[in-house]
């Protein structure tokens, strides 16, 4: 069972440094060109939902501006 996750990005704090796309394994992270930070920076975001929730995002940000979830996998019982 795969385990899904998922970031928030707090674009107060966010200044689009990119860390966080290089060092994503699952190369679901990109800059949102579309849109701009109170700061005039281009946010991180999500563009698959492929996030398993490792949080090497998380770690690697200097400004702590990723929040990452993770879901718990259902517990399979067995009879």
């Amino acid at each position: 069972m795969a385990v899904t996750g998922w970031i928030v990005v707090d674009n107060n704090y966010c200044k689009g440094c990119s860390l966080c796309v290089e060092a994503c394994p699952q190369e679901v992270l990109a800059l949102d060109m579309e849109r701009l930070t109170p700061q005039g920076y281009h946010p991180a975001k999500m563009t698959q939902d492929k996030c398993t929730g490792c949080g090497i995002c998380a770690v690697v940000c200097p400004d702590a501006a990723i929040t990452v979830y993770r879901e718990k996998p259902e517990k399979v019982t067995r009879r």
